[in-house]
């Protein structure tokens, strides 16, 4: 008898590829991941559009019990929420959610156990979050992730290092992400579009 695959493995096999089995991807695969195109945004909305919603709607408590499914539901809601609704507010529907569970997976060392680039993308709920102790914890530990990369990766993690310290920063100057204004209808200072004229911020 054939076992079947869990939609949860589905969704990992399609965000990190041979990612699951080493520490960090090929190339190729890191582009869908920071330079996404509107096709990636359509694949992810047609294949995995459902499972978002019942993400969303919390229908997926049991996928909370391992690492690995763990992983995968934060990132429905992190990171394809994203993709889906992106430039609306529903892209951010999902972030609390994903921070709590990132923030719970962390403290029992659940990230641990995953490869090094699966372990960053548990941890980007904190570097989304809109909060000062959660940028803090994302940042400690994606530094702790650095100083047990491997030479072969230590690059790629440097880089979410530097993200993470970067996403510190304006939420330490500002209190929120000015470059999330405008889709969650949300006023932006003096400040924050002096500061948007000269940095579009990031993604979302």
């Amino acid at each position: 008898m054939f076992e079947l695959t869990p939609p949860w493995q589905e969704v990992l096999d399609y965000w990190f590829e041979d990612g699951l089995s080493q520490d960090w991807p090929a190339s190729s695969v890191t582009r869908k991941w920071f330079r996404a195109s509107a096709g990636d945004d359509a694949e992810i909305e047609h294949r995995f559009g459902a499972w978002v919603e019942a993400a969303l709607q919390q229908e997926l408590v049991d996928w909370e019990r391992q690492p690995q499914s763990r992983l995968a539901l934060i990132l429905l809601l992190d990171q394809f929420t994203r993709h889906i609704d992106r430039g609306q507010g529903k892209a951010f529907a999902g972030d609390h959610r994903a921070a709590t569970l990132a923030v719970e997976g962390v403290s029992r060392q659940m990230h641990s156990k995953l490869p090094l680039c699966n372990q960053v993308f548990f941890l980007m709920p904190l570097m989304h979050a809109e909060d000062e102790d959660l940028q803090d914890l994302c940042l400690k530990s994606m530094t702790d992730l650095l100083e047990r990369a491997p030479a072969s990766c230590r690059d790629s993690v440097r880089s979410s290092v530097n993200a993470a310290r970067q996403h510190r920063e304006l939420i330490s100057r500002f209190g929120r992400f000015p470059h999330r204004n405008k889709a969650l209808g949300r006023e932006s200072t003096s400040e924050e579009l002096a500061y948007l004229e000269k940095s579009g911020g990031f993604g979302q």
